[in-house]
């Protein structure tokens, strides 16, 4: 009894796989057919389903895509930002290492400003200090470090710091550098030491 009846149920499931309302795939995924009242499959409803199935698998990949587009953009971001952050970091190890050296630069300029006394100096001597501060001046240049403060420039609070006034009755010196005590540097655009300077200021005589 029980043979026939499992004979019986293979039998019928080609049948209801025919004519069901639904068939199961392997993957357990169901697709659903719709019937009309004479048995007959009702295409446009099952169109219908499809076509709202795909709606929703579209939605599903957009939101995926969406998702995966995010976290290679935060991805990115924090990619440069890390890259920002050893730029700046290096920047600022080479910055004080050549600030360093900015001192040994003031005391060949304080020797080269007695131009009377170098110039009395042994020749050969002379030559060689002098050839020292060529190098000097050559790595800087390399690694763009450039001098700032030159004598009758306009005035500039971001370049230049202002140690004494000097009158003048000369209108068109008003507010520029008078003298410059101590040489100001740059790195790149970015001011390492301001120029140390004595400004013009115009005095047109009136009490």
């Amino acid at each position: 009894m029980a043979d026939e009846e499992i004979k019986k149920d293979a039998e019928n499931k080609p049948l209801e796989a025919a004519r069901g309302d639904s068939v199961e795939s392997e993957d357990s995924e169901v697709l659903e057919f719709e019937f009309n009242e004479d048995g007959e499959e009702d295409l446009k409803k099952t169109l219908k389903k499809l076509r709202d199935s795909l709606k929703v698998c579209q939605k599903e990949k957009e939101e995926y895509l969406l998702g995966w587009q995010k976290e290679r953009a935060n991805f990115a971001n924090y990619k440069k930002q890390e890259d920002d952050r050893r730029t700046l970091f290096s920047e600022s190890i080479r910055e004080r290492i050549l600030a360093r050296f900015l001192i040994v630069v003031d005391s060949f300029n304080m020797a080269f400003a007695n131009k009377e006394a170098w110039d009395k100096v042994d020749s050969n001597w002379r030559q060689g200090v002098e050839y020292i501060y060529a190098q000097m001046n050559g790595i800087f240049e390399e690694y763009g470090v450039k001098a700032i403060g030159e004598v009758e420039e306009d005035f500039d609070p971001n370049i230049h710091q202002s140690i004494d006034v000097v009158e003048t009755d000369k209108k068109e010196n008003n507010h520029k550098v008078a003298e410059v005590i101590q040489k100001g540097y740059k790195l790149g655009e970015r001011v390492m030491r301001p120029a140390r300077v004595n400004v013009y200021e115009y005095k047109n005589g009136e009490n």
